[in-house]
């Protein structure tokens, strides 16, 4: 993907501010996903509230049930794979999809009216930087989610 792609458009710098502050994270964690499931699957991958962002419906197995569970996540294109980082609105515990993937790492995704089978696995040290690089170019809120984490990695 080109560089020019994975810079978010410019209307989207004052949404995304307002999403990546904790009065947004409270407004679009118990919304978003409710809304971006159906519209993902409507059309394909290509459309979300999240426009003009790489977004990707991954679904998994839950760790606990074995049902499946889909979630709308930002996906970062990185060396011919996609990266998705559990940030979680910025919340100190991983997502639940974190825990399901490291139980099932198979999962399916689709994302720009694509759907394919991935396997997935936890970036390496090396590649969380460059990772972390691309994401905040994609989204400048990652930055802002991670000074409220704590230490846990995402």
């Amino acid at each position: 993907m080109p560089e020019s792609e994975l810079r978010a458009p410019l209307w989207r710098k004052p949404l995304d501010m307002f999403a990546s502050t904790r009065a947004g994270s409270a407004l679009f964690a118990p919304i978003l996903h409710r809304i971006d499931r159906p519209l993902l699957r409507l059309s394909k991958g290509r459309l979300a509230m999240t426009y003009g962002l790489p977004t990707a419906l991954v679904t998994t197995t839950g760790a606990r049930s074995g049902k499946s569970r889909s979630v709308p996540l930002l996906s970062i294109p990185y060396e011919g794979d996609l990266a998705i980082i559990g940030t979680r609105f910025g919340n100190t515990k991983h997502p639940a999809w974190y825990y399901n993937l490291l139980k099932t790492p198979k999962a399916r995704v689709l994302r720009n009216g694509e759907e394919f089978a991935v396997t997935a696995r936890e970036a390496t040290a090396d590649e969380r930087g460059e990772i972390w690089s691309r994401a905040t170019k994609v989204y400048g809120g990652y930055d802002k989610y991670l000074t409220r984490v704590g230490d846990r990695v995402v």
